[in-house]
């Protein structure tokens, strides 16, 4: 039989264990903190988004990173897409639904019932647990750990690595990995902060007034990229889904800026109508005439004010300008962008440099929103890497 030996118990490698044992390979599964599912754990305290129900076709455009291989994802998908994610917790007896928005979560909104049967599932199919493994060095073929007892050697035929990226530290997806493979002579790109918030540099008297107020429906876009949803201010700066799908873009802008729409259902004439006869304290009367919030007029007054014309409040209220000084700290993001880099890796995610070695998960550099994106994607690569995991302990020759 041959062995299949997975690092790291999040949940690309927890699905990455579940394919391997169920093609028949023994499998062992490590993980350096003393349970696995803990980063999965915390994404559950907000009813845990499984995947999302939009079509594959519009599904796959989520992902985005350097230099991705041509259509790397909609071959992933495609071999375990949103519906595949749906029958696979509908087998452990977990139902699911999909919210207006489009999200998929479990009925019970919960993570750790799901959690707690996957795990049972894979110790009923034999999978070998080692907790309080932490990853010293990796060679074809085997894994080199610090436990508790001491130093670990492990052997395999195929060795799937999951490591997770570099936010939520506390859960063991700290990046500690990346060091490792780096003296192995692969190549990582530098973890950043995705799905973050941003800073921006708000007057101290301002941010007492607007501090945990919400921009509700609005239009954020940067550089011809748009995202509607939510925005909360904080202090330090602005939280909120259409930051989170517009990172990529704001990395890339020298100085990073992102324009919102406040009244994205109404067209500038439309706001202008509206005003009818008013000659002056435009942005007083819009509170009123356009029903916009105290924040929207605070942060217009701020950046764009004072007006002179309904012409001119119309004009900015459609195209708020606020320039951002930088994403918050890796260890606060909901995930990272950066990591193994796709030209060390074969189409089977399999390392060029270390024949037998396969990577899954948020530890590869791509990234995508939240909205159900991330677990597809670790799901979707879980399950390529030992797929293809399996085919080389077999001794199928893997492509280049």
């Amino acid at each position: 039989m041959t062995h299949v030996l997975v690092i790291g118990g999040g949940p690309a490698g927890l699905r990455a264990a579940e394919v391997a044992s169920e093609s028949g390979a023994r499998v062992t599964l490590c993980d350096q903190k003393r349970s696995v599912g803990r980063k999965f754990l915390v994404a559950g305290k907000g009813g845990l988004n499984l995947t999302h129900s939009e079509p594959l076709a519009s599904f796959v455009t989520r992902y985005s990173g350097r230099v991705q291989p041509d259509g790397f994802w909609d071959r992933a998908l495609g071999n375990f897409d949103n519906d595949a994610i749906r029958a696979w917790a509908a087998r452990l007896g977990v139902g699911t639904f999909v919210q207006k928005s489009g999200r998929v979560y479990p009925k019970a909104l919960k993570a750790a019932p799901l959690l707690r049967r996957w795990v049972e599932r894979l110790r009923i199919r034999g999978v070998d647990f080692r907790m309080s493994h932490r990853l010293i060095s990796i060679a074809p073929g085997k894994a080199d750990f610090a436990t508790p007892e001491g130093r670990a050697i492990l052997r395999a035929d195929a060795i799937i690595l999951a490591l997770g990226g570099g936010s939520w530290p506390q859960t063991g997806s700290d990046g500690a990995w990346v060091p490792i493979l780096e003296r192995a002579g692969i190549k990582v790109s530098p973890l950043v902060s995705a799905n973050c918030g941003w800073e921006v540099d708000w007057p101290s008297a301002l941010a007492q007034q607007i501090e945990g107020q919400a921009l509700k429906n609005v239009v954020a876009s940067v550089n011809g990229k748009f995202a509607p949803g939510e925005i909360m201010l904080t202090r330090y700066g602005m939280e909120g889904g259409p930051l989170y799908a517009l990172g990529p873009a704001l990395r890339a802008m020298d100085q990073a800026m992102v324009t919102l729409d406040f009244k994205p259902t109404f067209s500038r004439n439309q706001l202008v109508a509206k005003m009818e006869s008013v000659k002056r304290d435009f942005l007083s009367e819009s509170q009123f005439r356009w029903k916009l919030s105290a924040p929207m007029r605070l942060l217009l007054d701020h950046f764009h004010g004072p007006f002179e014309s309904v012409d001119d409040l119309s004009r900015h209220t459609k195209a708020c300008r606020i320039p951002l000084l930088r994403p918050r700290p890796l260890d606060e993001a909901i995930s990272s962008a950066g990591g193994v880099a796709w030209s060390t890796l074969n189409d089977q995610l399999m390392i060029r440099g270390l024949p037998g070695v396969f990577v899954a998960g948020e530890m590869i550099d791509w990234e995508a929103p939240t909205g159900g994106y991330l677990l597809q994607g670790c799901f979707a690569t879980g399950t390529l890497a030992a797929e293809a995991a399996v085919r080389f302990s077999a001794g199928t020759p893997e492509r280049s």
